[in-house]
């Protein structure tokens, strides 16, 4: 009796180790990967991000999910260590078996997963603004290109309205997005007849805290003529930065500043009557005002609330990642329905042309070809509260320009990721 009970026990361990070693696709469930960092300097932008991929399943997984499958989050903290993010990648991919991955924020996150997803063939949904000067076949960009952000930024500084700004400070956190984009800046402002002497380059770690002498020396800059600050300063810095602003009495209408990594989010712990007309440039506020938006709001305040979120359960904020996540995930979807299928490279050909009616109210599409978000671009003024006062918008969707015209050499180079 004993010995036929255990080899009914071994046989049924045996059926179960064979349904788990299942391929992917013959599982009950579709697996997404959430890769973003919960801990660390970076976790103040990027936590919310994993959030928001977890509403949008959610709301997929109401609807009866994807081919008619449930999608299954698994979450993983490369806890701001750029190194790191490659080897959760390399879990997600290899041992977790996800069909895509959302992740990332900075461009040197994004750079360690690259060569993994292009190396195993998986799929990244890329959702924060960077410098360009990348087109991968296992990538899509749902932020912003720098024609999309940086450039109507600075004409907007340089024009009437934006106080015509004539020198510039380009100040950034030291990694490889400020750099770039302050060489496509400067090469851009040096076509615009701005002279070297009229702009100034700094630079400062991740986690920095101590802005006391930047600002000074921003404030001495400026007596040489109307300055405006372009700031692509990323991760917990802006709070200092920000509040240092403030203490040294440094207002938007002196030196406005710029920037194209503080947020909703970004602000909510630093007091913003000191910073009111300030400025961010980016493709999404929470301030705008369309049905779609006061939709997305709800649902994530709803959200927020059910779920006990930090912060957001009592003070609820968007901001532009968190809508270009929402987009890519349901542009996704999209995608894996038209293909009828999971497989990367079927879900890749799907996506080109998708549409989604973006929480903006703006219908985004995905380029036919590379990969990136057509976006429209607005400038918004910090408000006392916290908010956004929107001053500037273009006409509608801008194609991005992963290839910037500012950099020798790209003009050869293809608007296509190189098939692989």
């Amino acid at each position: 009796m004993q010995r036929r009970y255990s080899l009914k026990a071994l046989a049924a361990v045996a059926t179960l180790a064979g349904l788990s070693a299942l391929p992917a696709h013959a599982q009950d469930t579709i697996k997404v990967g959430i890769l973003h960092s919960l801990s660390g300097t970076m976790a103040i932008s990027e936590t919310v991000l994993k959030d928001t991929v977890l509403m949008a399943i959610d709301e997929i997984n109401a609807k009866g999910g994807v081919l008619g499958k449930k999608l299954e989050p698994v979450v993983v903290d490369p806890a701001s260590n750029w190194p790191l993010f490659a080897e959760k990648t390399k879990q997600l991919l290899g041992q977790d078996k996800v069909s895509v991955i959302f992740g990332c924020w900075t461009s040197v996150s994004r750079k360690s997963v690259l060569p993994v997803v292009e190396e195993m063939n998986g799929l990244l949904f890329y959702p924060v603004q960077y410098e360009g000067e990348e087109l991968s076949k296992n990538v899509f960009y749902t932020g912003a290109a720098p024609n999309q952000q940086a450039i109507p930024a600075v004409d907007y500084l340089m024009s009437k309205d934006g106080g015509s700004a004539k020198r510039w400070v380009l100040l950034g956190t030291d990694y490889v997005y400020p750099r770039t984009t302050n060489k496509i800046l400067r090469a851009y402002l040096k076509s615009k007849g701005v002279k070297d002497s009229d702009i100034d380059e700094k630079y400062t770690p991740f986690g920095h805290s101590d802005y006391q002498t930047i600002v000074a020396d921003i404030k001495k800059f400026s007596q040489g003529g109307k300055t405006a600050v372009v700031s692509t300063i990323n991760g917990d810095s802006n709070v200092p930065f920000y509040k240092e602003l403030g203490n040294a009495g440094l207002k938007a209408k002196d030196v406005p500043v710029v920037a194209f990594s503080v947020g909703e989010e970004e602000l909510r712990g630093v007091d913003t009557k000191p910073l009111v007309g300030h400025l961010a440039a980016w493709n999404y506020f929470q301030s705008i005002k369309s049905p779609a938006n006061t939709e997305f709001i709800k649902k994530w305040s709803d959200y927020a609330k059910a779920k006990g979120i930090a912060g957001h359960k009592d003070k609820p904020l968007t901001n532009d990642p968190m809508e270009a996540t929402y987009i890519g995930i349901n542009m996704w979807k999209q995608a894996v329905e038209k293909a009828k299928s999971t497989d990367v490279d079927k879900v890749i050909a799907a996506m080109a042309g998708q549409t989604f009616k973006a929480p903006s109210g703006i219908v985004s599409k995905m380029d036919e070809k590379n990969h990136h978000l057509h976006k429209s671009v607005f400038i918004g003024e910090i408000k006392a509260d916290g908010q956004f006062n929107v001053v500037w918008k273009t006409p509608g969707p801008v194609k991005a320009k992963p290839w910037s015209p500012y950099i020798e050499g790209n003009d050869k180079k293809k608007d296509e990721p190189e098939k692989k």
